[in-house]
């Protein structure tokens, strides 16, 4: 299902080298930035000056909390490698994809008779594994794909080309909270798996033909534990040999194809 129809619209993470992004992917000035977001323009992640303050900086980011954009505090010598003049402390990053809104899909997917299969990616930070995720999540079904605004894996060029493109079909909603999300899901009647390495509950004696979420977590930490917490089962994969843990694209193929399965029959 592509939703590209709807629109909606870090403190902490480690700087990707700015001067990799092109200028036509940039917006610079809070003044830009703001009338950007107030027009429904997706954007990526903000940059602004740890040094910057002022009343535009306030109500850039109440929009940015408000739209579940990242804001990334900086310093100056930061906001420098993007060889831009002029940027008075602040640049924004274009999105690459059209972020949804998650209750906009729920309905939307409700409204078309289908039954809601969403996959909830928390803590995975390698492009590459976001990038095969996407592409299995397309081909299985899945209705969208939900992430954290910090502490996710850039959905940048290398993402998209990674995913052969299917981050650019299937619908992505950003939050603010996963743990919102999950309780928004279950106030829309959907049932939230977690896949857990030591859970009893193995994949093939779960019922995936009601509406479903799918959590994912790293492969270094796994779900956040009140996440898990939250959850309503936690589930695993059956392993002939004991090994620490699966890559998690491959993973998150195996339970997916385990869920298309089931609903096929």
């Amino acid at each position: 299902m592509n939703c590209s129809g709807f629109l909606v619209s870090l403190s902490g993470e480690k700087f990707q080298v700015a001067a990799k992004a092109q200028k036509s992917s940039l917006i610079v000035g809070a003044a830009a930035i703001i009338d950007a977001l107030q027009h429904g323009k997706a954007l990526d992640k903000i940059y602004v000056d740890v040094k910057l303050v002022g009343a535009e900086l306030s109500v850039l980011r109440k929009l940015a909390t408000e739209l579940a954009v990242p804001l990334n505090y900086v310093p100056a010598q930061k906001l420098n490698t993007f060889n831009i003049e002029g940027h008075g402390g602040c640049i924004a990053q274009i999105a690459k994809v059209q972020y949804q809104n998650l209750q906009d899909i729920i309905s939307f997917v409700v409204d078309q008779g289908q039954t809601p299969l969403f996959l909830i990616l928390d803590g995975i930070t390698d492009i590459r594994n976001i990038g095969g995720i996407a592409r299995t999540a397309w081909c299985c079904g899945v209705n969208a794909i939900i992430i954290p605004d910090k502490g996710v894996g850039a959905l940048n060029d290398d993402a998209i080309l990674t995913s052969a493109g299917a981050l650019e079909k299937i619908p992505v909603c950003r939050v603010n909270s996963l743990m919102k999300a999950v309780d928004e899901l279950h106030l829309n009647g959907v049932t939230v798996f977690a896949s857990e390495m030591t859970a009893s509950k193995n994949i093939a004696d779960c019922d995936f033909s009601a509406p479903a979420a799918i959590v994912m977590g790293s492969e270094e930490k796994g779900v956040y534990p009140a996440l898990l917490k939250i959850c309503d089962e936690r589930i695993s994969i059956p392993m002939k040999n004991n090994f620490e843990s699966l890559n998690v694209s491959v993973a998150t193929g195996m339970i997916l194809y385990e869920v298309m399965k089931q609903r096929s029959a």
